[in-house]
């Protein structure tokens, strides 16, 4: 416990020195802006036209309400979450390589998997924490426009479907570790984020989305336009790729060579 309990200070302090955190902070807070001028442009239609927020021509489709609100921040999760908490990710683990201090680390007399679960304790915390702030900023918003269909029974549904769209994108983190970790650096596991993202809107537009991971949250989300009932098989398909890209982490930190 001491070993973990070092290396996770290392590990936090090393994510609160960083450029880092702060440029993903900003760039994830710019999602409830957007959900929140979207409300504000719904709910206020002949506003926006006259002060020249949107042009006279412009369709607005949908509703200004709470339920559609906390439906659009955990898409927004769902879809920017895999990219921000890739990101975070990539960094945690690409950064050992690309700074050159992967053999200091392991040089360390601490366990090898010690060090990989304490980066990804570290990377839950910080997603954890970014995703706060985004629901936090959402629903300052959502107060600050006067919602209509505000009710506890409403808000407790939407959080619900906010922190189980939370825990599932960020489960997606594991493979991004891995990558990182088998590429050595940043490239390898940005485009593999890339590339689950794009292939995420192709399987899912082809009606297959329930038996891809990445494309789970953002139907579970709504992102079609309702809230899908979380079906065991996509758990379980979602769980098992998150642990094969825990073990394999693992496995590379204890036995790959890390010349």
């Amino acid at each position: 416990m001491n070993f973990l309990y070092s290396t996770l200070l290392a590990e936090s302090l090393k994510i609160r020195k960083s450029k880092m955190i702060w440029i993903t902070t900003a760039a994830f807070s710019i999602a409830p802006l957007i959900g929140g001028f979207f409300m504000f442009v719904l709910k206020n239609p002949e506003l926006a036209i006259s002060s020249g927020l949107i042009g006279a021509k412009a369709q607005i489709i949908g509703e200004a309400s709470w339920p559609a609100y906390l439906s659009l921040l955990a898409q927004m999760i769902a879809v920017g979450g895999i990219l921000i908490f890739g990101f975070v990710t990539s960094w945690v683990f690409g950064r050992e390589y690309a700074d050159r201090t992967i053999k200091d680390l392991l040089a360390l007399p601490y366990p090898r998997a010690i060090i990989v679960i304490a980066k990804f304790i570290t990377i839950l915390i910080t997603n954890l924490l970014l995703s706060f702030l985004v629901i936090t900023i959402g629903i300052v918003l959502g107060l600050i426009i006067g919602l209509p269909q505000w009710s506890s029974a409403i808000v407790m549904h939407g959080l619900y479907v906010l922190i189980i769209t939370t825990f599932l994108t960020i489960a997606l983190s594991t493979p991004v570790a891995f990558f990182a970790s088998y590429g050595r650096g940043y490239l390898a596991p940005l485009g593999f984020v890339v590339l689950m993202v794009v292939f995420s809107q192709i399987i899912a537009a082809a009606g297959y989305g329930d038996y891809f991971p990445w494309a789970i949250p953002a139907l579970f989300s709504g992102v079609t336009g309702e809230v899908i009932a979380l079906k065991g098989s996509s758990l379980s398909i979602l769980i098992i790729s998150s642990l094969i890209g825990f073990v394999g982490t693992v496995y590379w930190w204890l036995f790959a060579d890390q010349t």
